[in-house]
């Protein structure tokens, strides 16, 4: 069981590995933070630098905001806990990100989460549709996966990789989103916008179907263009904004 204590493992961890370990902890921090937790549930994992095969993921038992660099707990590709630790981890939430780290070498850091507006849109029929500036710098970048139920069965980790594709978004129908990104600012502006878009429709959609504009064609292809340009350089833009805002109101996650 979480008590919120865990002695500190910097200085017991590589530079690369400490590194990681805070920008994950600011990860759940930050969900924490914009209301997207879901108590103990959903899972943010990220790729531990070196030649291992080796992922840091949360403790099972501990809220977002709780989170720390250190209490995060080390895992091999198949969930089995490489470090000491009296922390454990729930399996079954790392079959989606396990799927997704082994499939693609880009994937340094992979975001799963429960939000109302994002399972809402996910359980939507026609999925993000294209009504504001926000879903069309989404929706190029984002897949869809068919809900299989309670991720425990590791042969549904081969269709995820066939659904993501080479995309970096994905909605988990009936079930939630999804980001994954070379870095942890990547893997968060992409949720961000994400999430906002979902939102953004379900305010839309209370105007019901017909009472909603679709964005132009050619406004969608504009938009398309410049979100593929211009996402990387903007998401490490907007990184050191959001770890000042963690630091402001929801300090301790370099802990």
């Amino acid at each position: 069981m979480a008590d919120g204590a865990q002695t500190s493992l910097k200085g017991r961890v590589s530079e690369a590995e400490w590194k990681t370990r805070v920008e994950l902890a600011a990860l759940y921090r930050l969900v924490a933070l914009h209301g997207w937790d879901d108590a103990i549930f959903t899972h943010i994992s990220a790729r531990v630098p070196g030649p291992e095969k080796h992922f840091l993921i949360n403790p099972y038992g501990w809220f977002f905001g709780e989170m720390t660099a250190s209490c995060l707990v080390k895992v091999d590709l198949e969930g089995n806990v490489v470090q000491e630790t009296t922390s454990f981890i729930n399996p079954a939430g790392f079959t989606i990100h396990s799927a997704v780290h082994a499939a693609r070498e880009d994937a340094h850091y992979v975001m799963h989460l429960h939000s109302d507006q994002g399972v809402a849109v996910a359980a939507m029929k026609d999925g993000l549709l294209p009504l504001t500036q926000h879903a069309l710098l989404v929706r190029p970048q984002l897949a869809y996966h068919d809900y299989e139920g309670i991720a425990l069965n590791l042969e549904e980790r081969e269709r995820i990789v066939a659904d993501l594709g080479d995309k970096k978004l994905m909605l988990l129908r009936n079930h939630g989103t999804l980001s994954a990104g070379a870095t942890a600012a990547e893997a968060w502006l992409g949720m961000f916008f994400l999430e906002r878009a979902c939102a953004q429709q379900v305010m839309a959609l209370a105007a019901g179907r017909d009472g909603v504009l679709t964005a132009p064609e050619a406004a969608q292809e504009e938009v398309k263009q410049v979100g593929g340009m211009g996402m990387g350089f903007i998401s490490g833009l907007a990184w050191p904004g959001f770890l000042r805002r963690l630091d402001r109101e929801l300090p301790g996650y370099d802990a």
